[in-house]
């Protein structure tokens, strides 16, 4: 082994002959060590707010699958001349604070989730069934919309 030598304040600091630190060189340390903390205070708040919106829209989009699959379980309802077909909006499993909606022909958003009849070549919606509905589903969260996903509905 080999000996290290030491500089020779680093050896009164380490032998506890050392006069101290001053004012100014605390003053700054401590300046140094509050930039280092507010950085990352800051960030693990950013963090934390990004896993809190990533929760948010992992629920949701679990809920517009859930009630997708949902309508497409139930009755194929033929819409009438001009109209929509109606269908059940899940009643369980239903987290707090999250509403589901749907969109009708007229863009709006409305309470019941419905279908309205879709030409598929021409992307838009018919007067008369054609045995193919487009369903819209939005998921609201705390009244600010999450979520829109839109599916079909085929009659077999």
């Amino acid at each position: 082994m080999r000996n290290l030598s030491l500089s020779s304040r680093v050896r009164k600091v380490l032998q506890g002959r050392s006069r101290g630190l001053t004012l100014v060189e605390l003053v700054i340390a401590m300046a140094f060590i509050g930039i280092i903390a507010v950085a990352l205070l800051g960030g693990l708040s950013n963090a934390i707010m990004s896993l809190v919106v990533a929760d948010v829209r992992t629920t949701a989009e679990s809920l517009a699958r859930s009630q997708t699959e949902y309508v497409k379980d139930q009755d194929y309802d033929p819409a009438l001349e001009g109209g929509e077909g109606t269908y059940f909006k899940l009643t369980q499993a239903i987290p707090d604070g999250y509403t589901i909606w749907s969109v009708n022909r007229d863009d709006e958003i409305v309470e019941d989730v419905i279908g309205i009849p879709w030409d598929s070549e021409g992307n838009q919606p018919l007067d008369e069934d054609n045995g193919l509905q487009r369903i819209k589903l939005v998921i609201r969260h705390d009244d600010q919309v999450v979520i829109t996903l839109v599916s079909y509905k085929v009659d077999r």
